[in-house]
């Protein structure tokens, strides 16, 4: 069994994010997209005075409308990156985590990186270390294939020689599940019921980024983010079993 999870590249991204790249064989970026404009590839939320506050990366979109994840630069006219250290020392000051993890955070976002893809892709690989996951990652504009939407999802699942391709349940509305089984390739459907934890503040804020996780309870992180997730499996199999 080989497992496949083929998802959009996300600024210091959520949980979930990390489950299923935890449940994963091969792991693709999917950076050779159109970039969503108003979505997570360059933003998300942590929490401050008791709600979730938006962290930004500027980026530089004028004249460049439909532009791929993969070309999309940052706009170092500012220094965005001193507000957002800023935040974070101001909303985890007191956490477990500060210490531990603001300096390697501070050690990536001040680099003067020029495509969002490279900062990116920089963070998930020092937040899969801190969670323990050594799950293999790849960039699909690395890959060379081609194709239209669920053309290339299985494209890229054969190219591993995948036997299951693991998605968000927000794909059910689209994807299409019986050209996956044409090739041999199962569809599960990912669930991430998101943990409660300890979190500074009165009322608990669930859908941050992970960073809120790992800066509120620290190397307690990885025993929290492991508990409550599951997949759905089809009821039937490839097999008629």
């Amino acid at each position: 069994m080989s497992t496949v999870v083929i998802l959009q590249p996300s600024y210091l991204p959520w949980l979930g994010f990390f489950d299923q790249m935890k449940r994963a064989d091969h792991f693709v970026l999917y950076d050779d997209v159109q970039y969503d404009k108003h979505g997570w590839r360059n933003r998300n939320r942590i929490k401050m005075d008791g709600r979730a506050h938006w962290v930004t990366v500027p980026v530089l979109h004028r004249g460049r409308a439909h532009q791929l994840i993969r070309d999309v630069e940052i706009d170092h006219a500012r220094t965005w990156w001193k507000k957002q250290l800023k935040s974070l020392r101001q909303c985890y000051a007191k956490s477990h985590g500060i210490d531990y993890y603001y300096p390697k955070l501070e050690s990536v976002l001040t680099v003067r990186w020029r495509y969002l893809i490279d900062l990116n892709s920089a963070l998930i690989d020092l937040i899969r270390e801190w969670l323990n996951i050594d799950t293999p990652i790849y960039r699909s504009s690395e890959l060379g294939i081609k194709g239209a939407r669920t053309e290339r999802l299985i494209s890229i699942c054969k190219a591993f020689n995948a036997t299951h391709y693991l998605s968000g349940d927000a794909a059910k509305v689209y994807l299409k599940e019986a050209a996956f089984e044409a090739f041999g390739i199962q569809v599960s459907w990912h669930h991430y019921e998101h943990p409660i934890y300890p979190q500074q503040g009165a009322h608990f804020v669930p859908y941050l980024s992970v960073i809120d996780l790992l800066m509120n309870v620290g190397d307690k992180a990885q025993a929290h983010f492991e508990c409550v997730s599951s997949v759905e499996k089809p009821e039937r199999s490839l097999r008629g079993a």
